[in-house]
Order: structure tokens, then C-alpha cells, then sequence
């Protein structure tokens, strides 16, 4: 294994390339109906002009969810620094999140960008299974990645189709100056939440910030409480099928969810991560549990902001586990310049692509542990050091499962849940019959 540099914290392999190894069960149950497609984005991202084997450009698809910003720099300073050293010309297609996860799998199956942005994990090893992205075993080994990101980049036939650029944490985020005016402390156990979120409410502020309208956002609540009150083990149980949804243990996390939601922003289907960020900027709110990618929002307030790990709610469970999504780049099968798109792919799995894409901000912390972390903020050495720490790591709810078990059911789920935190037995026998239907 590569060796970090000093005062970097890498992953360990036996924890990093746990929820990829345990998506192996599931060969032959993957994806099976295409998402609705969009023949505007579908235009966007496998239009004719600029690229192909014709002009020996490359096609580079953009997708992050935080639209337009600091997130697409970062991508954006790392596809210029190949142009400059390669000298090809790299065509960038920059498409919202939602909007490409939406249309992705008929974004595959069409005229695609030849490189694109997408995840570790389930979420790459079925589009590998359908043969809609490219092997890339040949790109490694990458210097200064270590095995456990190959772990991660390998689907379930022993092939690598993936290429990390880094990870993140998700955690719950605060204002230190709000925490110092107030004399709150961040709590460790259940006990010390429930106080702290009662002294929030006499100062007149609502404790947590939260926001679902877009879908995925609540999924890493639902992720969090399932770790923290049944384990990791049963939490990725339960994302590849092998759990029942109608359980008393699937029952006692939503019974947990319902008794904290007066802690939480009320209505919160009406309303966007990033509106639920702007809360917490204004003093609104006090916490609010989402990745390091809350940045993204609220630049101006990233000198203040600080973060913990959701505290213990059984001690015999303990808060070792969190949800920290390795992100990256693939290969598109039906792209047209494969041999240009794999030269890409092996810059971008390089530090000297990292530190062209790190400027100091939040929340890249970069796989490839030869890159530069001096000049990391100071969230960010905190998110390495936290994830360097941690004993056991999830991808999050719609990375560690089944695409379509993941958009047309527990999204909706859990949205008539919030709508309704009342109907839990309703909610989880909807869950469980559905999931019969579609692990088979």
C-alpha cells in the first residue's frame, strides 16, 4: 500500500472497501429499467460538435450538486490543467446533480461524454455490470492511491472501472460563533443532544436545519440513525436487500426519526439543502447534518463553521460509522474517444490533478495521498482526520443500494414518512413490499 504523507490521514483499506466488496451479493439483481430521460440534457451532454475521434477531443461531463459554483471550479481547474499539459482540447458539459442522476442511465445508453463525474461503490459496479462504462483496470496502479480506493474503484468481475478524485464526510455542522455566544458544546450521547437542542429553542432558535426537496438530502439522516442505533453491519445489510424494511429494528429508527423531527426545521419538503444552509448562515437554525459540501452554499461562513460526528445513541453501538462518499470519474462505453478520454483518466487520478483542483476549499480532500494538504482549510484537515478515524464507512443510502429501489421507493417513502411521521407501520410495509419485487 502507498503510504500517506505525513499529517494525512488515509482511509484504511479494511474499512473503505466494505460497502464495495459487500454490493458482490447482488451480481445479476442491478439496475433494470432506464430513468425517464430528457432530450434537452440528452442534447447537452452526446451532442456532435466539439469532440469524437475527429477532432481528438475529449468530452468532459461536469455533474455536482451544488449546480454552478465552487464545485464545478474545482472540476473545471483540473480538465484546464490537463488541456495546458496535454494540449488536447477538453470539451466541458456542465449539468446539475439531480439532473444527471435523473437521466443517467439513458445519458449512458445514448451519446454520453466520453469521461464523467460519478461515484464508488454500488453506484459504479452496476454500471459496470451493464457494461454501459469502461474498464480502466490498465489506468492503475495510480501512484499515491492506495489499495483501498482500488478497492473501491473495482466492480464485481476483479476490474477497475473508476478513477477517485476524493471524499467527504457528512456530519453535523454549526456556526462556532453562534456555539461561542451561546455557550453550547457539542454533544457525545443522546442525553446531551436532546439538552442542547432544548437550549437552542429558549434562545429562540430552531436546532436542526433540514431540507428535502430534492429527494437524497434526508437519506443521510435516515443513514446515521441506522448506524447509530442498529450498526454498520445491519445498515449494509438492509442496502443490499438481505433485511426486511418492516422490521422492528427499520421501525425503531423512524420511531427515533419522529421523536427528533420537532428538533428540525419544520415543512422541510418545501425546501432546498442549500435554502437550509442559508438558515443555519443567518442564525436560524444551530446545527445541521448534511457533507462538507454545505460550503458549497455558504462560502462566506466557511472560517466559521465546524463540525461533529452525529453523537452515540446506544452505547453498546458506539459512533465509530459514518457516511463518507468517495467521488470520481468514469469512462463512458459509448464514448467516442476512449483512447483520449483514458489518457484523461490517468491525469486525473494524479496529485498533480488534485492540487490543480484543491485551492483551499472545502470539501475536497483528495484521494491520492501524494497531493498537497498544506494548504488545506481548516475543515478540511478536520473532514481527513475524522474519516481517517472512523472504524466503519458508508457511500450513502443512494450510492450503497439499488439505483431504482433508491429513487422510485425510499425517496418517496420517506417523504410521505416526513410529510406523515405517524404511519411507520404504513410506511415500512410499503417499503418491504416493494423491495420484494425488486430484489429478486
Amino acid at each position: 500500500m502507498n503510504q500517506p504523507r505525513p499529517g494525512y490521514q488515509q482511509i484504511p483499506a479494511s474499512v473503505l472497501g466494505m460497502a464495495a466488496s459487500r454490493r458482490n451479493v447482488l451480481r445479476g439483481g442491478l439496475l433494470t429499467g432506464a430513468l425517464l430521460g430528457s432530450s434537452t440534457f440528452l442534447a447537452a451532454c452526446g451532442g456532435d460538435s466539439g469532440g469524437g475521434d475527429a477532432s481528438g477531443a475529449v468530452k468532459f461531463g461536469m455533474n455536482e450538486a451544488s449546480g454552478a459554483g465552487p464545485a464545478f471550479d474545482r472540476l473545471a481547474q483540473m480538465a484546464e490543467a490537463y488541456a495546458k499539459k496535454s494540449g488536447v482540447k477538453v470539451d466541458r458539459n456542465e449539468v446539475d446533480h439531480n439532473t444527471f442522476q435523473e437521466n443517467i442511465n439513458t445519458y449512458l445508453q445514448g451519446n454520453p461524454d466520453d469521461v464523467f463525474t460519478w461515484f464508488a461503490g454500488f453506484r459504479m459496479n452496476e454500471f459496470a455490470e451493464k457494461g454501459l462504462i469502461s474498464d480502466v483496470s490498465d489506468v492503475w496502479p495510480i501512484d499515491g492511491m492506495a489499495d483501498s480506493f482500488k478497492t473501491a474503484a473495482t466492480a464485481s468481475d476483479g476490474k477497475q472501472y473508476f478513477v477517485p478524485k476524493d471524499y467527504y464526510p457528512w456530519a453535523v455542522f454549526y456556526k462556532k460563533s453562534v456555539f461561542e455566544k451561546f455557550g453550547y458544546v457539542p454533544p457525545t450521547d443522546l442525553a446531551e443532544l436532546m439538552t442542547l437542542t432544548k437550549k437552542m429553542q429558549g434562545d429562540d432558535i430552531t436546532p436542526f436545519a433540514f431540507a428535502d426537496k430534492d429527494g437524497w438530502p434526508a437519506m443521510g439522516t435516515f443513514d446515521i440513525l441506522n448506524m447509530r442505533i442498529n450498526g454498520f453491519d445491519f445498515h449494509m445489510s438492509l442496502m443490499a436487500g438481505d433485511e426486511e424494511w418492516d422490521s422492528a429494528e427499520v421501525k425503531q429508527v423512524f420511531e427515533t426519526w419522529a421523536s427528533l423531527l420537532p428538533v428540525h426545521q419544520a415543512d422541510p419538503l418545501g425546501r432546498t439543502w442549500q435554502e437550509a444552509a442559508t438558515s443555519m448562515s443567518k442564525g436560524e437554525c444551530g446545527m445541521y447534518l448534511l457533507g462538507t459540501f454545505v460550503v458549497d452554499a455558504i462560502p462566506d461562513d466557511e472560517d466559521d463553521l465546524d463540525f461533529f460526528t452525529f453523537p452515540e445513541l446506544d452505547s453498546s453501538i458506539g459512533a465509530t460509522a459514518l457516511d463518507a462518499p468517495i467521488d470520481g470519474f468514469c469512462l463512458s462505453v459509448a464514448g467516442k474517444n476512449q483512447a483520449g478520454g483514458k489518457e484523461m483518466l490517468k491525469y486525473l487520478g494524479t496529485a498533480e490533478a488534485a492540487d490543480a483542483g484543491n485551492k483551499g476549499t472545502t470539501p475536497f480532500i483528495a484521494a491520492n495521498s501524494n497531493a498537497t494538504t498544506s494548504g488545506y482549510s481548516a475543515l478540511q484537515t478536520k473532514s481527513a482526520e475524522v474519516v481517517g478515524a472512523a472504524e466503519n464507512i458508508a457511500q450513502f443510502l443512494d450510492r450503497d443500494t439499488r439505483a431504482d429501489f433508491a429513487t422510485t421507493v425510499i425517496i418517496p417513502s420517506i417523504q410521505k414518512f416526513l410529510d406523515d411521521p405517524s404511519d411507520i407501520d404504513g410506511v415500512t410495509k410499503s417499503i418491504q413490499e416493494q423491495k420484494e419485487s425488486i430484489f429478486v
